[in-house]
Parts: structure tokens; sequence; C-alpha cells
């Protein structure tokens, strides 16, 4: 199995360090048998392989490769990976080696050895996945954990694999609708500026020998140009300062993530969408989680998290403190004010039915569905305005240079 980090391991305090060695030996029938495995050293590996029976002929330590950082994306192909290796009957530890070896990125792999270790040593699958919560989350646990207990660990990764997709594909569609105004726009301010900063003051040297009062147009454009050759630096650092002192703030402050968050959910045209993929999200896990028998209770801690949004995490706490005490989660639901009729009256059927999983399902499919549109909408509806607003940007700079030119042609 490839590795993953350019640095060699550091082994912590009382830790002895641990190597990557491909060995290769022989079993009791003469065939020629191939692994990898964590070690301190050949020694221990060498002794390892012999009291599985195996006759040792060669072991080789694996250079450290770079890797790329393992993203949702990688995750979420790996639990559909290793769902179709267990459905089709492969053992556990075999499935990680078959998912590792043929992963692209080694940083994945590297991971995806490190847990194939713990398992090695007897630790459960669940437990293993817990020592990396950078990449499983609570929610992506507690369904390995439930699976294992039950005894339907297939069934449960393939649940959580339509699951990680689906949020996937969401998450991807708002992002695809919101970075294409965005990037348009900064294309449009840096145009501008390029325009200011150089076109402009070209101009105004040959407005200068007219000798002849400019059009206001012309002279507020060109006073603005003045105002970007003098300040350009500061107007560049500070915007990138701003932008980036913004998300660091956003990252690290709480209150800051809350206040966006409510922002997000208010804002005109994206705001709607947005609110419709949280609640696709809130559902969709909420379907999951009692699907695999999780109590609603239990199952409430991981939904509010995934959501993505303080307003239906602060929701979500509110819901579970009614349900503990005995409120129906329908009732819970109203009084939390986050959710449309339509969900609440849908919860209420699943409720009385008995059914309550398959209706949240059917309630995350009907909100994925109504964001594929709304985003299409959007995309459809976005082209012209943008196009409405570089016109009239750009186009009024133009005209405003050209105007001295056009009086000067009517004076001639």
């Amino acid at each position: 199995m490839a590795t993953t980090s350019k640095s060699k391991p550091v082994a912590k305090p009382g830790q002895v360090k641990e190597f990557l060695y491909s060995w290769e030996g022989k079993d009791r029938q003469g065939k020629k048998v191939t692994g990898e495995m964590r070690a301190g050293g050949e020694t221990i590996v060498a002794a390892t392989i012999r009291r599985q029976g195996i006759v040792v002929v060669k072991i080789k330590k694996k250079s450290y490769s770079s890797g790329k950082k393992i993203t949702d994306k990688d995750i979420t192909l790996f639990t559909r990976q290793l769902a179709t290796m267990m459905k089709a009957g492969v053992p556990l530890l075999q499935s990680f080696d078959i998912v590792g070896k043929g992963h692209a990125n080694p940083s994945v792999s590297k991971l995806l050895l490190d847990i194939r270790a713990d398992i090695e040593t007897g630790t459960s699958l669940n437990q293993a996945f817990r020592k990396y919560p950078l990449y499983f989350d609570p929610l992506f646990c507690n369904l390995v954990g439930a699976g294992e207990q039950a005894g339907i660990l297939e069934d449960l990764l393939t649940r959580l694999a339509i699951y990680k997709e689906k949020t996937l594909a969401i998450k991807g569609k708002i992002k695809s609708a919101l970075t294409y105004p965005i990037a348009i726009l900064s294309i449009a301010f840096i145009v501008t500026a390029v325009i200011m900063i150089w076109v402009v003051p070209a101009f105004k040297s040959v407005f200068e020998s007219f000798g002849a009062d400019l059009p206001a147009p012309t002279v507020m454009v060109m006073a603005i140009s003045d105002y970007f050759v003098k300040n350009w630096y500061l107007i560049f650092g500070g915007l990138g300062a701003a932008i980036y002192f913004f998300f660091q703030t956003w990252q690290r402050s709480l209150e800051m993530q809350r206040f966006m968050d409510r922002t997000l959910l208010q804002a005109p045209i994206f705001g709607d969408v947005i609110r419709k993929a949280t609640i696709a999200r809130w559902t969709r896990t909420l379907a999951t989680m009692f699907a695999a028998g999780v109590p609603l209770v239990e199952a409430l801690d991981s939904v509010g998290g995934a959501a993505g949004n303080a307003v239906y995490l602060d929701a979500t706490i509110k819901i579970q403190t009614e349900v503990t005490t005995g409120t129906s989660l329908t009732v819970a639901m109203q009084n939390a004010n986050v959710f449309p009729s339509l969900v609440t009256q849908m919860v209420a059927i699943g409720e009385e039915s008995g059914a309550l999983d398959a209706m949240l399902g059917k309630v995350a499919d009907f909100y994925e569905d109504e964001v594929d549109e709304a985003v299409a909408a959007l995309s459809s509806l976005m082209e012209p305005m943008i196009m409405v607003i570089l016109g009239v940007v750009i186009g009024g700079l133009v005209v405003a240079m050209y105007l001295p030119i056009f009086k000067l042609g009517s004076v001639v």
C-alpha cells in the first residue's frame, strides 16, 4: 500500500517509531505471498510473518511520498468502495488493502493503512474511525458502530455511501451557484482596476492638450483613476487583508459563524436555496440515523452538526430537549419555527404510520430536487444579470472616456 507523507513518521514520547515495510514470502503450500506492514523494524516484521506460518523471503522498507489533502470526496469514494467490497463478501482487512492500493491519493492510502493496522490489532472498525475525527465525523462513526453491533455493517455502509454522495452533490451545487457570480465579479473588478490604472491615464494626457472643458462623466472617471493610481497598493492590500481577516474570523469565531449563517438564510435569491439545502441535509441525516436503528434522541446529536448551519443546530438542540421530555418530534419541530409546514406534516404522517425514516427520506428527496431546480434557475438568471452589470460598468467607463472625442468631432 502506498504511503503519504514526505517526512518520516515521528514517534510520540515513549512510543516506538514505526515505518512501512513491504514483504514477500511463501506459505505452507509453497505459494508466493506478499503484503505490507507498519512496524518498528524488520525483525518485528519477520517475527510477525513467521507466526503466521510464512517463510520470509524479502523485507523492504518503503519510502514515503507526498500526497494531496484528503477531501470529503475521497472519504465518500472510500465509503462506497468499502461498502461494495463487503457486499461482495471480501474480508474487511482485504477490503482495506484493495481500496488503499487502488487510490490515487497517497494520503488516503496512508490513512487506510493506519486504520487497517488498528483493526488488525483487535480494534473495532468504529473505534478505529474515531481516532481520525478530521475525516470521520460522529455521524459516520455512530452508524458504523450501530452496524457492527447489529451485524448489518454492509447495509449501513451502503446507506452511509448514499448519504455522503447526496450530501456531497448538494454541497457542490450550492458552491457552483455561489462561485460563478463571485468569479465573474472578481474578474470585472480586476478589469476595471486595469482600466483605471493604465488606460485612463493615457487618455488623460491626450485630453489635457484639448484645452477645453471635459464632460462631467469623463472628469469623474479621471478623478477615480487618479485615486487608483495614487492608492492602488492601499486598495488591493486593504481588500486582500479584509477578505483574509473576514474568512479567518468566520472560521475561528462562533459568534461570526452564527451571524453569517443567519445572514445567508435571509439573503435575497440565494437564501432560499441555502435553506432548502440545509433542510435536505437535516432530514437526510435523521432518516439515515433512524433507519439504522439509532434512538431518536441519540440521532439528534449528530443531526444538528450535519445540517451545517448554526440556526438549525440551535433548533436541533431545542428539539432534542423537548423530545427528551416526552414531546413528539412533530410538535418539537413546529416549536422550533425553522421548518416549513410540508416538513412537519410529513413527519407527523411518519410518526403516526411508524415509517418516520421513509417519510424523512421522501422530504430529503423533495428538497434535493428543489435545490436542483433552484440552482438551474439561478444559473439561467445570473448570466444575463452579470452581463448587464459588466456592460454598465465597463461600457460606462469606455463611453465616459470617448465623450470628449465625440465632442471634439462635433466642433470640427
